[in-house]
């Protein structure tokens, strides 16, 4: 393959860290992103190029000679499709079924779209595997509604603290609290009989799975920064639900 020229190799740059910031911004392994504009940047003769993931921020570099750059990550959530649909891309791009440019504008399209489904279709998920895992820690089915309406409800009241006050530690902490309170009152006014499980239950939509799990893998990676720092968000999201149904609890 013939030397990049410039105009072409800030383009690629520009593919490469786009494809970065979306896979970070949806959920995917600090390993996993690394590889990803690893393959890209050899496809596109940068056999030398050099990349650092944290989850807060991606340098790229394409060689020894030539300048670093550099791209925020601001905002983090699961969604393992926009990390799926830049996969399929870098794929072809590696192959030759894609251009440099059509790769690019490509991942410009999957950046401006989040391919989530309906609030309501999220919800309903949501309360599905709130009544799922209360089942599946021994409730009893008379109380299994409770935890279906409760789980959605709490679920819904995260993605709207979030979209208010983007922050997500009160978001969760909030939602904690709200989830506690309707158990209780479930219980209280002998609606329900189980609160404890009816709790767990609910808040089974809140806990930061993908985080503990990335965490592990970037942990046995070697990625020792990105691990630490996914462990203490997970660890911080863990201590507001807990929080919340401490607050709750104590009165």
């Amino acid at each position: 393959m013939a030397e990049i020229t410039e105009p072409r190799r800030e383009l690629a740059l520009d593919c490469f860290l786009l494809a970065g910031k979306v896979m970070m911004e949806s959920g995917a392994e600090t390993y996993r992103v690394e590889d990803t504009m690893i393959r890209m940047a050899a496809s596109q003769n940068m056999t030398d190029s050099h990349c650092f993931v944290t989850p807060s921020g991606i340098m790229f570099s394409p060689s020894n000679e030539l300048p670093t750059r550099f791209v925020r990550v601001k905002d983090r959530r699961t969604n393992l499709a926009r990390v799926a649909k830049v996969n399929a891309v870098s794929r072809k791009l590696v192959s030759g079924e894609f251009t440099l440019r059509e790769a690019y504008d490509m991942m410009t399209e999957i950046d401006q779209n989040d391919y989530l489904f309906p609030m309501w279709a999220q919800v309903l998920a949501a309360s599905a595997a709130s009544g799922s895992f209360f089942l599946l820690l021994g409730g009893r089915w008379a109380d299994v509604l409770f935890a279906l309406l409760i789980g959605g409800i709490g679920f819904y009241l995260v993605e709207i603290f979030i979209e208010k006050t983007r922050v997500k530690f009160f978001s969760e902490f909030a939602a904690s609290v709200v989830i506690g309170a309707l158990s209780m009152a479930a219980v209280h006014f002998a609606w329900g009989t189980e609160l404890d499980t009816i709790i767990i239950g609910s808040v089974i939509p809140l806990v930061p799975g993908l985080l503990i799990t990335n965490a592990v893998r970037d942990l046995m990676a070697g990625h020792f920064m990105s691990g630490l720092s996914n462990g203490a968000e997970a660890f911080l999201t863990a201590f507001a639900i807990g929080a919340g149904i401490a607050v709750v609890l104590a009165f």
